[in-house]
């Protein structure tokens, strides 16, 4: 196949893996506006994809963790990419269907070393960032999701103890706004990278060069491509997160954003590419448990956790599978 030919389908692969990502994910940042009914559900994408794209143009360290992290410079070849690409696709479009909020981050990661293994054997593989970056951040973010949540409420209801409950009502279904904004742009900024760092490597394979730069196009394309994702929505996720797994009040919705975001903010700067999926569901987790260890539907947030588990060797093996049969073809 023409050079600029596998140069097209991994932009338009990558431009797609965006979209689903801004679908599954848009849970992330607007489940707890719209199950708090603070927002309307129309009112609540716009936002949400405005300040996605707002993120996604804003710094460069996830993504050059993800175009050059997980599979070593000299491996990476077109089919590498698209294979991946394949994979995180899929995952992320029957989970989707199927209201289960999963990590695309990790679904891409996954697929990266499932092909990568399949092209090019083990030693392609940057193993010290997988065990430095990315598998201890599949541990520690929900952690540090539940306890930031759960701390993060213990200190609202302290602090509001005096206040009446209407008041408070009133104080947060403001601020959730604001808070929900941070999220969204948070989001952005960590999961709006993937497609960019893709799309830069693709760029660089195409020009036949070893300098990894990102151009603003490429930047403006992965934006627009994850803000549209948000705009379609992913209606069963937002269900799922914002009004089955636990019932949510303005405070409530507040706090479990405000946990979430500075988790993923911190990480973004560092170039840790975590799960917005992890901290904003395990801070909401958290959120829930200071009412009562019942007030959190377990039941659920199980089959949640069963899904992030299920990430890894799913997308892994279809990206060994489908790199293997690109090989073939």
């Amino acid at each position: 196949m023409p050079d600029i030919a596998w140069f097209i389908i991994i932009m338009l692969l990558s431009v797609g893996f965006a979209v689903v990502n801004g679908a599954n994910d848009a849970a992330n940042a607007i489940a707890t506006v719209v199950g708090t009914r603070v927002l309307s559900p129309a009112r609540a994408i716009i936002m949400a994809a405005v300040l996605n794209f707002a993120g996604a143009a804003t710094g460069l360290a996830v993504a050059h963790t993800i175009g050059k992290g997980i599979v070593s410079s000299e491996y990476i070849t077109y089919d590498v990419i698209v294979a991946a690409l394949i994979a995180a696709v899929l995952w992320g479009a029957v989970a989707t269907r199927f209201g289960l909020p999963i990590s695309l981050h990790h679904s891409l990661i996954a697929g990266l070393v499932g092909s990568g293994i399949a092209v090019a054997g083990s030693d392609a593989i940057v193993w010290k960032v997988l065990t430095t970056k990315v598998f201890p951040s599949v541990a520690i973010a929900p952690a540090l999701g539940l306890a930031a949540g759960f701390l993060v409420m213990v200190a609202l209801y302290w602090i509001f103890r005096r206040t009446s409950p209407l008041k408070v009502e009133s104080h947060f279904s403001r601020l959730q706004i604001l808070s929900a904004g941070f999220m969204a742009y948070a989001h952005g900024k960590n999961d709006g990278q993937m497609p960019i760092g893709l799309m830069a490597v693709a760029l660089m394979i195409h020009n036949g060069s070893t300098d990894w730069s990102v151009p603003f196009w490429i930047i403006a394309l992965s934006a627009v491509s994850i803000a549209c994702g948000t705009a379609l929505g992913g209606w069963r996720v937002i269900r799922t997160l914002g009004t089955h797994m636990t019932i949510l009040r303005p405070v409530n919705g507040f706090a479990a954003e405000a946990a979430a975001a500075s988790v993923i903010e911190a990480a973004s700067h560092f170039g840790v590419p975590v799960s917005t999926t992890h901290c904003i569901t395990s801070s909401i987790m958290g959120v829930g448990a200071t009412k009562r260890l019942s007030a959190v539907r377990w039941g659920i947030a199980g089959n949640i956790v069963l899904a992030w588990v299920m990430t890894f060797p799913i997308c892994g093996v279809l990206g060994w599978a489908v790199a293997k049969l690109i090989m073939l073809a």
